[in-house]
């Protein structure tokens, strides 16, 4: 409630905007299915311990993981991704429709649904088995050109960014987005962010964006090391999520940092998603950079103290 009346707005008046907001996200999606057990003994076969399962889940991870958590905070969320031809896409498609997501899941027979599977006893993971291929070049033209047609539909433009060949298309993207005037946030990967170039705004973790420009000494160096890409770049702002330091988001006129919101930290899987949902649903909102990374950092605080990838519900966020 605190949180709320600290935006200005009454929860009825930012429930009717956030039910107006429309997002659309573009990325990789994955299906993440959790085998919980317990693990009592050791193989006999190799030093391993055995798992015995007795429970499984399944959950929408990556871009669509993003999707649900705009649709659980009351948003309209769309979602645009490439996905194989077989139980795991429908599981996939199975997953949004019960979020409450509308969803273009492009469909190619050439390639496996990327899963990741984790193997879960007493709260902690034993391993994780990654099931991953890249799209055909035919399917994200396909997806490009329905990224076209659709973009000015939508507020706000989502990219998520996992590195599994979703967003080879990435600059154009950006290009039709900013034609549409449509804002365009992404969650980045990799080394390189020159195809990012353009965009309103980058999210990446502090691990991300020291690998992207190295290492700082302190705060003032922090500072100058992001606006150096923020302007090489041609972004509107930056926004460093610092785990437990919080985050930092830079912009012309400077650097505003927020402390975490977290009580506790159980599992930070996910966190990214919820932070650039929470933030694009904002903005899609009307909500000012400041107030909607505000709710971002409220969200994210929420989701860590769960297990996996897990959702931040309007019910959750408007109860701080």
């Amino acid at each position: 409630m605190q949180l709320i009346q600290s935006l200005g707005l009454t929860q009825e008046a930012l429930r009717d905007r956030l039910k107006a907001a429309r997002v659309l996200v573009v990325g990789d999606v994955m299906l993440d299915r959790y085998w919980f057990g317990d693990a009592t003994r050791i193989s006999p076969e190799a030093p391993v311990p055995v798992a015995r399962i007795e429970k499984m889940e399944e959950r929408a991870g990556g871009a669509a993981n993003v999707a649900r958590n705009i649709a659980g905070l009351g948003g309209q969320a769309t979602l645009l991704s490439v996905v194989g031809d077989d139980e795991a896409a429908d599981a996939l498609e199975r997953l949004m429709q019960n979020a409450g997501v509308k969803t273009s899941l492009k469909r190619d027979a050439s390639i496996a649904t990327t899963i990741k599977l984790r193997v879960v006893a007493r709260q902690q993971q034993l391993i994780r088995l990654d099931f991953e291929d890249t799209p055909s070049h035919e399917i994200l033209a396909d997806k490009l050109d329905e990224f076209a047609a659709i973009v000015a539909q939508h507020d706000v433009v989502i990219l998520s960014d996992y590195g599994k060949g979703g967003l080879t298309h990435v600059a154009r993207m950006i290009a039709l987005a900013n034609a549409a005037g449509c804002p365009v946030l992404i969650d980045p990967k990799g080394e390189d962010y020159s195809k990012y170039a353009g965009a309103t705004l980058l999210t990446p973790n502090r691990s991300e964006f020291r690998q992207v420009v190295g290492r700082w000494s302190d705060e003032a160096q922090l500072c100058a090391k992001a606006e150096a890409l923020r302007t090489e770049l041609a972004l509107t702002a930056l926004l460093v999520t610092r785990s437990e330091e919080g985050m930092t988001l830079f912009q012309a006129d400077g650097a505003l940092h927020q402390p975490t919101f977290a009580r506790e930290v159980f599992d930070v899987s996910g966190a990214g998603d919820t932070v650039i949902a929470t933030l694009g649903l904002g903005l899609a909102a009307g909500l000012p950079m400041a107030q909607a990374v505000t709710l971002a950092n409220a969200a994210a605080g929420i989701v860590v103290a769960k297990l996996g990838t897990a959702v931040c519900t309007q019910q959750e966020l408007f109860a701080l």
